[in-house]
Order: structure tokens, then C-alpha cells, then sequence
């Protein structure tokens, strides 16, 4: 049989030869958008994209012979892969091949701020001569803060610390003992913010991280640090950048990334200050890398119409249980306690102990997958996935132990994740009630029965008249809705947990509000989605 793959986006011509190489029709069609696309995609059964094209629902359904979408690159933002999964379409892409690229762009961007190169690149070629005015600073002693230390924070470490950089990170699922390996202190968001000359981050846009740097927080920064972006646009607030950059808060800004792209004109005053490095999101576009994920993704794509080999699928287990209603639950179930785990246990975690009871005990393995997936997705630079959770996690330096049961005591089902280390809680267990109905029923040993789904205030507290209503009060007072409530306590008068959903994003300040109550003991906020 011979397949058809449509190559968009301006492909390297290498993906096309290989292809052909392999007795695979390979058309190139970089302009190929609109209704034009949705015309032409039907006869076609792989796609291969960069950035530009938007595989969303109405192009694959567009295509109802296509088997494959292929992604030349890391990002894979512009692929609607819950609907791809849906109609059985398997979506790749290639995370290793634009590593080096993006590392070094993020360096270069470094090196550009430090030594003022563009302007003074400007000012000789329009004649002047002005070496004072362009006088830079050294990288040697200077502390770099990097956010996300995945393949392309790490390798940023790595090449910075070649100039004699003092390097630290937050990164709050790599282990001490990794970082170590790589030359790098791990230390808080907020000791980072304050001790940084330089921050670069290489992290998913997430509610976590959007903002990371914003007028809200800029009391938090060391006078005069410059930020590097080649992640994601947004992570920066870049409303905020120009205020940010006048005032002396920040000392310069280079951009690789924007929330819009191209920029549109509210971007214009930012782009053209003169303490702006700016370039149109180059970090993976080397000669090198767009060749290497060209070729990279040609192989992939081919050995996947014939059969052979399913390398770099992001979605490929889950098309294999997509329709399996048994499993579904299970995955989802685990996906959820391991992204509230994240949320609540202490950063640099390096050990977790997971048991599966029951008739999810024989589907444990794919299960640690999605539980990995949910625990890491927050903060990797690269697409977690059923495929890649495990090796991510071991990049990391996380380590499990996996426990299989098929006898349950009190639900028929349960997911249970325990921590090592000091941690203020240690032992979580979840079980689904029904369909999208997945809760969390115990932890550290205390029944409470909460749905993993919302905002989740958490806390332990002294068992004893009044701690509700005290608690109650201060959101009473800030207009904050209790949705749901659960109790559980060890014995009277002794200790307890409380959990509640609430209908809205809580302060800062809110939050403390709770943890002052007297008797309360860390009051922790988790967030989930609501479906």
C-alpha cells in the first residue's frame, strides 16, 4: 500500500527524501492553509507540522485517512491531541532534536544582555563610536537562576557554568542528588527571584508559572536582574516589562517567546526599549536542528504507517485503551492523585511508594505512567506523556516502588501514593465513585472524602469546638464560597484533617488567613480541573 504524507510548514526538504526513500508519496506544501488545507488533507494519511499550521478539529475531521500527525519540534501546543486520540489519530514529535538549539539560543540571549551586543552592533553600523556608553558586565560570579531544569534548562547549566556562572534552579521534581550532578543548587522560587543577576526559564506555560515575573511580584527581585525567555511567551508578564524596565526593577529583557505571535502593536513599545533583546522565536531554528528533527520525525512517521516502531508517540498507549472503558477510569484516577500529590508534598521529592489495590492492581504499569504524568507535567520543559513519564522522571532523579494487590479492604478499588522524607503529609489514597467522579478517601490515615476536582484547601488542625466555624469565618469574610467539605480525625480531642472546594482562586493573603487561624497547622492550596 502506498501512503500519502503532507509535508507543511516549511519542512526541511530532508523529511520529504526520506520518506521517498521509504516508497512513501511525501508532498511539500509550506503555504498550504485555509480552506485550501482542509480541501487537500482528506487524500492524505500523515501530516507533518512545525508551529504555524493548527491541527484542531476541524482539520482532522478534515481528514478522515489520516493515521498520523507528526510534529518536527518539541511543542506541541498547536495539535489538539485529545481529539486526535479521539478518532485514532497518533501524534508524534521529536523532544531531543532541538535541545542544543534552544540551550544555546537561551545562552546567547545571556551573553547579548551582559555585553549590550545589539545596541552597540547598531550604533557602529550607524557610525558611531560610543565604547563607553556600551560597556558591559561579566558572566564570571554572577548567579544565574534558571526555572525548569529539563533537557534544555539542564543544558543551559551546563554551557553557563563554562563562563564561571554561579548556577541555582527551582525545579521542584528534580532531586538534590541530580542537580548536584549538574553543578547547580535547587532553592525556592522566591530565594531564586531575590538572588538572580540573570533568571532564563525553561518551563510549560501553566497557571503556576504565567506571570512568574509581573509588577504584582517585583518587590521580590534583586534590583536590576535581566530575563531571558525561550520557553513560553507569557511567562513574563510582558505588559508589565516596560514599567519593569524603566523603574530599574529589571535590567534588561531578551525575548525569544511572545503570548502573541508574530507580535502584534501592543508589543511595539516593549520590543523597540533599548534594554530589549528580542528575536522572532529562533531558539529551535539551526540549520542543525531543523534538519535533525526533519529527519528525525520522516523516520518516526514511516516506521509508524508500516508498523515497525511507535518512537516518539505521545498518545499511542492512550489510542490503545482510548476505547477500553474498563482502564479509562483508572487513568484518569491516577493522572489526578498524582498531579494533587505534586501540588502537596515538598519540593525535590525523590521517592515516591505506589500501590495499586484491587481490579486496577492488573493495569499498574500503564497506571504509574499516567500517575507520573500527572506528578510532572507542571514543570517540564517538554510534553509528558504516557510514553516519556517514566524517563522523565528518571532524568529527575525520582524513584518509585510500584505495589500490586488484588485484594482491597474497603473499596473495591484504590490508588495510594506514600512519601519518604519529612513532608506534612505522607500517605495518599483515591478511588473512583463513577464516571468523571474521582476522590481522594484517606490521607495520613485520616477517611476524608473529597473530589479531585477544583480549588482543594487542605490543612491539618487541633480536634476541638470551633476550628470549622473559625476557618469559615475568614472566608466568610472575603467573600470566598465553601463548595464541599470533608472532616476526617483520629480520635477526639486529638488531631484532624480538613479539606474543602472552593469557587475560587484564593490570595496569598487568604490563604495565610487560614494557616493564622489558632489550632490550624499549614494550610496548603491545590488546583485542579474542574472536569
Amino acid at each position: 500500500m502506498a501512503y500519502k504524507v503532507l509535508l507543511l510548514d516549511g519542512i526541511d526538504a530532508s523529511c520529504k527524501t526520506i520518506l521517498e526513500q521509504r516508497g512513501i508519496e511525501a508532498v511539500a506544501a509550506p503555504k498550504l492553509a485555509g480552506d485550501e488545507l482542509l480541501a487537500t488533507i482528506k487524500d492524505f494519511d500523515g501530516v507533518v507540522v512545525r508551529s504555524a499550521t493548527k491541527v484542531n478539529e476541524t482539520l482532522l475531521k478534515a481528514a478522515p485517512n489520516l493515521k498520523v500527525v507528526g510534529r518536527a519540534g518539541v511543542g506541541v501546543d498547536n495539535i489538539d491531541i485529545p481529539m486526535a486520540t479521539k478518532m485514532g489519530v497518533l501524534v508524534m514529535n521529536t523532544p531531543d532534536g532541538n535541545t542544543i538549539s534552544t540551550a544555546e539560543h537561551a545562552c546567547g540571549l545571556i551573553l547579548s544582555l551582559a555585553r549590550s551586543l545589539p545596541n552597540a552592533v547598531n550604533s557602529l553600523k550607524n557610525v558611531a563610536w560610543d565604547r563607553k556608553k556600551y560597556t558591559g558586565s561579566e558572566l564570571s560570579n554572577k548567579v544565574l537562576g534558571i526555572v525548569g531544569l529539563g533537557k534544555i534548562g539542564s543544558g543551559v547549566a551546563t554551557r553557563m557554568r563554562s563562563f564561571g556562572m554561579d548556577v541555582i534552579a527551582y525545579d521542584p521534581f528534580t532531586t538534590h542528588e541530580r542537580a548536584q550532578e549538574m553543578g547547580v543548587k535547587l532553592v525556592d522560587i522566591d530565594e531564586l527571584l531575590k538572588t538572580s543577576d540573570f533568571i532564563t526559564v525553561h518551563t510549560p506555560l501553566t497557571e503556576k508559572t504565567k506571570g512568574l515575573v509581573s509588577k504584582a511580584n517585583a518587590s521580590k527581585l534583586k534590583k536590576g536582574v535581566r530575563l531571558v525567555n525561550c520557553a513560553r511567551g507569557g511567562i513574563y508578564t510582558e505588559t508589565d516589562l516596560v514599567d519593569l524596565l524603566n523603574d530599574g526593577t529589571i535590567g534588561g529583557v531578551a525575548l525569544d517567546v511572545y503570548s502573541v505571535e508574530p507580535p502584534d502593536a501592543s508589543f511595539a513599545e516593549l520590543l523597540k526599549h533599548p534594554n530589549v533583546v528580542c528575536t522572532p522565536h529562533l531558539g529551535a531554528s539551526t540549520e542543525e536542528a531543523q534538519e535533525k528533527v526533519a529527519e528525525q520525525i520522516a523516520y518516526q512517521i514511516a516506521d509508524t504507517l508500516e508498523l515497525k516502531s511507535f518512537k516518539g508517540t505521545l498518545n499511542g498507549k492512550a489510542i490503545a485503551l482510548s476505547t477500553n472503558k474498563e482502564v479509562q477510569p483508572y487513568l484518569k484516577l491516577a493522572e489526578r492523585i498524582g498531579d494533587f500529590v505534586a501540588q502537596v508534598v515538598p519540593d525535590n521529592t525523590d521517592y515516591l511508594e505506589i500501590e495499586y489495590h484491587g481490579k486496577c492492581a492488573q493495569h499498574g504499569e500503564v497506571l504509574t505512567d499516567s500517575l507520573l504524568k500527572g506528578y510532572l507535567t507542571n514543570y517540564s520543559d517538554e510534553a509528558v506523556n504516557l510514553i516519556n513519564a517514566r524517563y522523565l522522571a528518571d532524568f529527575r532523579g525520582l524513584r518509585f516502588k510500584e505495589t500490586l494487590s488484588k485484594d482491597s479492604k474497603t473499596y473495591s478499588d484504590l490508588i495510594r501514593v506514600k512519601i519518604q522524607g519529612k513532608s506534612r503529609f505522607k500517605d495518599f489514597a483515591a478511588t473512583p465513585f463513577g464516571d468523571n467522579d474521582y476522590r481522594i478517601v484517606e490521607i495520613d490515615g485520616f477517611g476524608i472524602e473529597l473530589a479531585l476536582k477544583g480549588i482543594i484547601v487542605l490543612y491539618k488542625n487541633i480536634d476541638k469546638p470551633g476550628m470549622l466555624a473559625a476557618v469559615s469565618t475568614e472566608m466568610s469574610q472575603r467573600g470566598v464560597n465553601i463548595a464541599a467539605l470533608s472532616l476526617g480525625r483520629s480520635a477526639k480531642g486529638l488531631e484532624a484533617i480538613t479539606a474543602f472546594r472552593v469557587d475560587r482562586k484564593l490570595s496569598t493573603d487568604e490563604l495565610k488567613a487560614i494557616d493564622d487561624v489558632d489550632g490550624v497547622d499549614f494550610a496548603h492550596y491545590v488546583e485542579m480541573a474542574d472536569n
